[in-house]
């Protein structure tokens, strides 16, 4: 006979990681002058996920800060362009954003200098990395050519080029902006900017007040994302709401993982990250995170995911055992599991039934304590029933 329990289930550890995710870190590799304020600038983008000043471009000399700035170097078109490596998570920026930004923060009419800083360390240069990171380059460069002109400016010097490779700068170089704030960042600006139509903003409101599943979801193809909405999402019948959203769309909430990786599911309460799971889950996996999540290290916990039992007569027993004709569901995925009419009344001091839902459950043998019994699990969630 087969006896209905509460459902909970197992603490996990915070921030637990998968192989099974799509990343949507890029990089593109940025020259516009001196690197310590380009550097800077970048870092303070909302998506930037880092900013390394370093050397590219260049042949027959060292990548280094002492020869680069060598005399003779100075005028060399085989020196190295300082720069700097900009990675970014695509979900929050786009990389046309990043190359607005990169536009805006200098001047790429000039030739080889950017005001008093002349040499052919400091022209203006994009790294591309692949093809359609050069289609976008293009665009941008053109619709930023016509804002010139329009603005009085000359023809646009910037170097266009596949990365060949990249140099890290001395430790010294990095974040020194940061490290010497009253040190040398000139601002070399035309002054044009682009025409940024407002994005509108999601309203959160609603995810700020109560318990909810958050599924950080990718704003173009992650196949981990489709599987994750097959196995787990499309068969979830659970009363804590699952919310989709792009990493561009959590304004006003509370959360501490990176959202460079999709999926990546955060359990939420009043808007706050509880724990999240950067990549795919398993449903047996979702489901003892969801158990966790919804009621905690319980005595029902214990019942649902290390084989406890629940005591006789208990105070759900008490509560269940006389319900009108409907259907007892899993706690966790809301799939149905028992019909009332085949309820029976065992004396056991546990509810009892005499069938499942069809496929709702399955069985296991169970010999532990020198026994020979038949445990039943849900087939949704996994959880321990009896």
């Amino acid at each position: 006979m087969n006896k209905l329990i509460a459902f909970f289930l197992i603490i996990i550890s915070f921030g637990l990681f998968s192989e099974n995710k799509t990343s949507h870190l890029e990089t593109i590799v940025l020259g516009s002058g001196c690197f310590w304020g380009a550097e800077k600038g970048y870092e303070s983008l909302n998506g930037v996920y880092d900013a390394v000043s370093g050397y590219s471009d260049g042949f027959g000399i060292r990548p280094s800060y002492r020869e680069i700035t060598k005399f003779k170097n100075k005028f060399n078109d085989n020196n190295f362009a300082e720069v700097v490596e900009v990675t970014f998570n695509r979900q929050v920026i786009s990389l046309e954003s990043i190359l607005q930004h990169f536009y805006e923060q200098h001047d790429p009419t000039q030739l080889n200098r950017q005001g008093n800083d002349i040499g052919t360390q400091y022209r203006s240069i994009i790294l591309y990395n692949n093809d359609l990171q050069r289609e976008i380059i293009d665009k941008v460069t053109n619709e930023f050519q016509e804002l010139l002109l329009t603005a009085g400016y000359g023809k646009i010097q910037t170097q266009i080029k596949p990365l060949d490779r990249f140099y890290k700068a001395e430790e010294y170089h990095q974040d020194y902006i940061k490290k010497n704030p009253n040190g040398y960042c000139p601002d070399h600006s035309t002054g044009v900017v682009f025409d940024k139509s407002e994005i509108p903003v999601i309203d959160n409101t609603i995810l700020q007040e109560g318990k909810y599943i958050l599924v950080i979801d990718s704003e173009d193809y992650c196949p981990y994302c489709e599987k994750f909405k097959k196995d787990v999402v499309n068969n979830y019948q659970g009363n804590i709401p699952v919310i989709y959203r792009t990493g561009r769309e959590l304004s006003g909430l509370s959360i501490k993982t990176p959202t460079w990786a999709t999926p990546t599911i955060v359990f939420i309460e009043d808007g706050i990250e509880q724990f999240s799971y950067q990549g795919y889950m398993e449903p047996e996996l979702f489901y003892k995170a969801l158990g966790k999540f919804k009621l905690g290290n319980t005595e029902a916990y214990d019942v649902a995911f290390n084989k406890g039992t629940d005591a006789r007569f208990c105070k759900e027993y008490q509560i269940f055992k006389n319900t009108p004709d409907g259907i007892f569901v899993d706690k966790l995925s809301g799939a149905p599991l028992f019909d009332t009419r085949d309820r029976f009344v065992s004396r056991s001091g546990w509810l009892s039934f005499t069938a499942p839902v069809p496929n709702s459950t399955y069985e296991v043998p169970d010999n532990s304590y020198g026994m020979r019994r038949t445990e039943v699990k849900s087939v949704s969630s996994n959880i321990h029933l009896g």
